[in-house]
């Protein structure tokens, strides 16, 4: 770990001790995500103006959004979740092992994450968006890729 006022080693760069936790979760739960045949993105911003952690689409057009709560602080500070509802087909919340998980809404996906992958606990129900809505949202989530992709291939453009 990391001793307040000294550099870094490489090794504690390596191993994350940099990165916050969510973030290394989120990279686990989009390698599963990418198992299950979807493509994930994170941070992805909603028509409604709101972020959500991880978002995912599959060949059939479904989107999968998960919520990554790292501690039970975290979920009880947060309201804004049910908005995410009506702009997926699945919803999940994903945390880590040591979580406590009786504390989540049991009409909700729920996955166990890490930072290298991600498993399924609980399916989450499906409850289709609106066709307009998908069509929509399957565009901001080309073009928020498309832009992405188009930054790390050339990050002094654009």
């Amino acid at each position: 770990m990391v001793r307040a006022g000294a550099a870094a080693t490489p090794g504690e760069v390596a191993a994350g001790a940099l990165v916050p936790r969510a973030v290394r979760l989120a990279r686990g739960v989009g390698r599963a995500l990418g198992d299950a045949g979807y493509a994930a993105i994170t941070e992805f911003s909603l028509k409604s103006g709101r972020r959500v952690d991880v978002i995912a689409l599959n060949a059939a057009g479904h989107f999968a959004i998960v919520e990554i709560k790292t501690s039970e602080a975290d979920f009880r500070a947060d309201s804004k979740w049910p908005e995410y509802l009506e702009y997926c087909d699945a919803f999940y919340f994903a945390v880590p092992e040591d979580f406590p998980r009786d504390i989540l809404p049991a009409d909700q996906g729920l996955m166990v994450a890490d930072d290298y992958g991600a498993a399924i606990l609980r399916e989450a129900p499906e409850a289709p968006i609106h066709a307009s809505r998908r069509r929509a949202q399957i565009l901001r989530f080309a073009l928020t890729a498309g832009g992405r992709l188009r930054r790390f291939n050339d990050p002094g453009f654009g």
